[in-house]
């Protein structure tokens, strides 16, 4: 099967240094020599704020708003309201942060970047997530993300209820028209692949009968189906499913959901998960807390 990531909110390790850089390259981007605004702000005062979302979402991104703020000044405080996969509405408070006013306003855009945009794909994954509830389907990203933003988008694809491929080009093979026909030919990309890395899961993607019966005698793990019709998928499926898993691709719409219900493939990868999204309409607000300190 592709490779995956246990279904949790935990954030594996290797992931952890990513954050560090992302965070560290989006301040760089936005603060360069100095946040000459911030400067009007007494540098001692102290401030609180909340952030809230203007819409029904599924929240995602909170390592990185703490990584931002942690950056920026480790003795800022956020009392978060909120887990990464929880669905909120309207209004509803995410989080509380305590700390200098010039610190929070400086990191405020950068902070709010990320949590918008992972935000919306959790949120695009979650509305995905329902249409194959109650099914064996599980619904698998792409490598169609944001650039820079890749772990964090497929972090946040999980968070949202559906399922990572593979995270790049180097923990799974995805054997395309160009791969087999530099090669040679299917049999030939399977057998390199089984070759240089034993082990590592070889998917072949087809786009007839003819490639799909070599992929199967190659003895491929996954065979994708690209732009097959639902009654040609249907057929494909039945014969994969024996030997190998299947996945359904290309131009994957919500409502094309029903009729892949009916078909039953393993899996259904779609790029919309990452590169449609919409980010959630949220919002940072400074209160009045004279009595902080």
């Amino acid at each position: 099967m592709p490779a995956e990531i246990t279904q949790n909110h935990l954030l594996p390790e290797q992931w952890r240094a990513d954050i560090d850089r992302t965070v560290r390259w989006a301040l760089e981007e936005d603060i360069g020599s100095g946040d000459i605004t911030a400067e009007l702000i007494p540098a001692d005062k102290l401030a609180t704020a909340t952030i809230i979302t203007r819409e029904h979402a599924t929240i995602c991104g909170r390592p990185w708003v703490d990584e931002v703020f942690r950056q920026l000044d480790s003795t800022v405080k956020l009392e978060w309201h909120v887990s990464d996969g929880d669905r909120v509405e309207p209004n509803q408070t995410l989080v509380t942060l305590h700390g200098n006013a010039r610190v929070l306003l400086t990191g405020e855009r950068t902070a709010l970047n990320f949590l918008q945009t992972l935000s919306g794909t959790a949120t695009s994954a979650y509305e995905y997530a329902q249409l194959v509830k109650g099914t064996a389907i599980k619904i698998l990203d792409t490598r169609k993300t944001l650039p820079g933003l890749r772990t964090a988008q497929k972090y946040a694809v999980r968070c949202g209820g559906c399922h990572n491929h593979r995270i790049g080009l180097y923990d799974a093979f995805l054997i395309k028209e160009n791969h087999i026909a530099a090669c040679g030919g299917i049999t030939n990309a399977v057998a390199k692949a089984r070759e240089l890395h034993p082990g590592k899961n070889v998917e072949v993607e087809v786009e007839t009968f003819d490639e799909l019966n070599q992929a199967l005698a190659a003895k491929a793990d996954i065979i994708m189906l690209d732009n097959f019709s639902d009654d040609d998928a249907k057929k494909a499926n039945a014969i994969v499913s024996k030997n190998a898993s299947v996945e359904i691709s290309g131009n994957i719409s919500e409502a094309h959901f029903n009729s892949l219900k009916n078909i039953g493939p393993n899996f259904v990868s779609s790029g919309a998960l990452t590169k449609h999204v919409r980010a959630v309409d949220l919002s940072m607000r400074i209160l009045e807390s004279p009595g902080y300190t």
